[in-house]
């Protein structure tokens, strides 16, 4: 007999991660109410517990599977972007710029500050396009070689999970950048309304974002708050 059929297929998760946090609290609530009362009715909120607590550690829902949804919608993905381009600068001036975290949001508009704190901890502040208000986490520098690689990853308890790096290769007389950013919505961030940052669209802004890089370092052009394609001076 194969281990597939000894413990049957694995269910295709379709339950959010702020959803499987209520349903643990909720059913485990329902099952201590349900075990201090011996009547019907007590005893079947204990049942009704005990399933919810199966549903968020399982992250699968029967009825939602009912209902057509089997799988996660995309926004409860990470946001996972990856680029190589390549500057027509040095590789230590390149690397120095990246160092100053403050100097992101120069080109990344979806970036409303970058305030560093200390030597290896920033506070980021975020915001889109048609959302009220800013999205903000701490984060810290955890890989650091001087013209080489730059690393980041937000602090236990942010808002957003981010995370970073950025490697510097001497390339034709320039530097090539490889650059990986991700975010990720954390615990309860569904219900705090910032899983509006986890969509294509968003993913979109975040990979601009880095290609302006190249325009901005090499001709001291960054793109407009708030504008599609116009361009300053800095």
């Amino acid at each position: 007999m194969n281990e597939n059929s000894a413990t049957g297929p694995k269910l295709a998760t379709n339950v959010g991660t702020f959803e499987r946090i209520t349903s643990i609290v909720g059913g485990t609530l329902l099952v201590i109410n349900g075990l201090k009362n011996r009547d019907k009715f007590t005893s079947a909120k204990a049942a009704a517990g005990a399933y919810l607590i199966y549903r968020g550690a399982s992250g699968h829902c029967a009825l939602y599977e009912m209902g057509g949804k089997e799988h996660l919608p995309d926004t409860e993905k990470n946001i996972n972007i990856k680029t190589i381009l390549y500057v027509n600068k040095p590789r230590q001036e390149v690397y120095a710029f990246w160092r100053k975290l403050s100097n992101l949001p120069l080109f990344m508009k979806h970036l409303k500050s970058v305030k560093v704190i200390d030597e290896s901890t920033s506070k980021w502040k975020a915001s889109l396009p048609g959302y009220v208000g800013t999205f903000s986490w701490k984060a810290e520098i955890v890989k650091d070689e001087p013209g080489m690689l730059l690393g980041w990853n937000s602090l236990p308890g942010s808002g957003v999970d981010n995370a970073g790096k950025v490697e510097f290769r001497d390339a034709d007389g320039g530097t090539e950048l490889r650059v990986i950013i991700t975010y990720r919505a954390p615990l309860g961030i569904v219900g705090a309304g910032v899983a509006k940052l986890l969509t294509p669209a968003f993913e979109k802004i975040v990979e601009e974002d880095v290609k302006s890089f190249k325009r901005l370092i090499e001709t001291g052009l960054r793109p407009e708050k708030g504008t599609t394609g116009e361009m300053q001076l800095v």
